[in-house]
């Protein structure tokens, strides 16, 4: 099977799971530890707006991942506007995907620790 991009996933995950969009509500899912993958735009300005996320992320052991742009992170999410982070609650039947993305994510993050 091919692999599935990031955007793909959100996509999928989006219609059958459980989403909160923007930093506020991706805070929120990040600090009371419901949140289990993270994905931030990084076309957001200021940078001030995301710029604790990948911190919080890492205080919580919550995987991040990063999209170029916030249009293109709102489409995933099948909204009209630009989304500048999102947070994954329920990954419905794309766990399997969103398994594999993630184990992806975390020996990658362990490769560039090193």
């Amino acid at each position: 099977m091919a692999e599935m991009s990031l955007v793909d996933l959100m996509q999928k995950v989006s219609k059958q799971g459980k989403i909160k969009i923007g930093t506020n509500e991706t805070t929120k899912a990040i600090e009371r530890g419901t949140a289990k993958l993270v994905v931030v735009a990084e076309d957001v300005q200021p940078k001030e707006i995301i710029m604790h996320l990948p911190l919080l992320c890492k205080e919580k052991n919550i995987p991040i991942a990063f999209v170029k742009t916030k249009k293109e992170l709102g489409n995933a999410c099948g909204i009209e506007v630009p989304a500048s982070s999102i947070a994954v609650i329920e990954e419905g039947e794309a766990k399997k995907e969103l398994v594999e993305f993630v184990k992806k994510l975390v020996s990658k993050e362990k490769e560039s620790e090193n």
